[in-house]
């Protein structure tokens, strides 16, 4: 009997998780319309400790979905848009002279805000988005030899333009592999399109989008998920997964173990928005080509086959034994 009110306080956090969760879902789908997928994608991700990366062609949305999320969550938000002449220390912040004190003072960048949304991030240089990777890994700033910890929560939410367009920049491996999962927009569905056109026509709807979860209950939902259990068959699963990639002989670069680690962090998430305070073997299956292929490099074979990565994961997945775990 005595554990009963621990089982009834984990249902009660499961329900006010799922409720939070649905709040700011419905508040992007009220800008963005369509995306469903994409929309739980991105929450799970926020859930999850981690940074999005969305690639598409231009006009999609893919700064409108970073923006209507930013906006549903009562915190400070930074945008930065990306230039081939910013500056690292345009992003992080930067040490001045103070004349009335005569010391120097930092001066916190955009950076320094709990959700940080980066357009058009590949058409910085090389340099300046690896400005960045500090911040997403470690959750801090090194400025003149001063550490200067980030708020939680920490999000970075990254557009890029499709790497064959004019002026871009293609992210470095270790940049990409700090990105939990990347995504694309893709162009609506035509009755979408068809609503965008009445709805955006008359008014902008993210200007009347309302804060509906403050930071603190972001942070309470993150706690949550880390609660979310994970067995050890299912451990192995992703262990299995991610290693596949580095065996495959349509890969040259397989996934790191800290696609590993934002594997089995966001299937937590998954399970969580999915009603379940465990991880079953669906929920890695569901995020692994999200999570997985923007980290691995396609074989020249692969590449003369036009057999992208999303395509050669779901095929590994498919192939890898699937634990049971009843």
């Amino acid at each position: 009997m005595a554990a009963t009110p621990d089982v009834t306080d984990a249902e009660t956090r499961l329900e006010t998780l799922v409720d939070t969760a649905n709040r700011i879902r419905n508040a992007i789908e009220s800008v963005i319309e369509g995306k469903s997928d994409v929309i739980r994608l991105t929450v799970t991700v926020l859930l999850a400790e981690g940074h999005l990366l969305i690639e598409d062609v231009p006009g999609v949305g893919k700064t409108m979905l970073a923006k209507a999320l930013a906006r549903s969550i009562d915190c400070p938000v930074r945008r930065v848009q990306f230039t081939p002449d910013l500056l690292p220390s345009d992003i992080t912040g930067v040490s001045a002279f103070n004349q009335q004190t005569g010391e120097f003072e930092f001066k916190p960048g955009p950076v320094f805000a709990n959700i940080v949304v980066g357009d058009e991030i590949n058409r910085a240089s090389p340099k300046t988005q690896s400005a960045l990777l500090e911040c997403m890994e470690e959750r801090q700033v090194t400025v003149d030899g001063e550490t200067y910890r980030l708020e939680s929560p920490f999000m970075v939410i990254a557009t890029q333009n499709p790497i064959e367009m004019e002026g871009t920049y293609a992210l470095p491996e270790a940049q990409r592999d700090r990105f939990t999962a990347k995504i694309a927009m893709g162009y609506p569905e035509p009755a979408a399109e068809l609503e965008m056109l009445d709805v955006h026509g008359a008014s902008q709807p993210l200007d009347k989008l309302e804060p509906v979860a403050t930071t603190a209950e972001v942070r309470a939902l993150i706690e949550a998920i880390r609660a979310v259990y994970v067995s050890q068959p299912v451990k192995k699963y992703a262990i299995d997964v991610v290693a596949a990639t580095r065996q495959s002989p349509d890969l040259l670069l397989g996934a790191s173990p800290r696609a590993t680690l934002h594997l089995v962090r966001s299937a937590r998430a998954h399970a969580a928005l999915s009603g379940r305070d465990y991880v079953i073997p669906d929920d890695l299956q569901d995020l692994a080509v999200p999570v997985l292929a923007h980290r691995v490099l396609p074989s020249m074979e692969a590449l003369g086959q036009q057999r992208r990565p999303e395509q050669v994961i779901d095929e590994l997945v498919r192939r890898v034994p699937v634990p049971d775990v009843k």
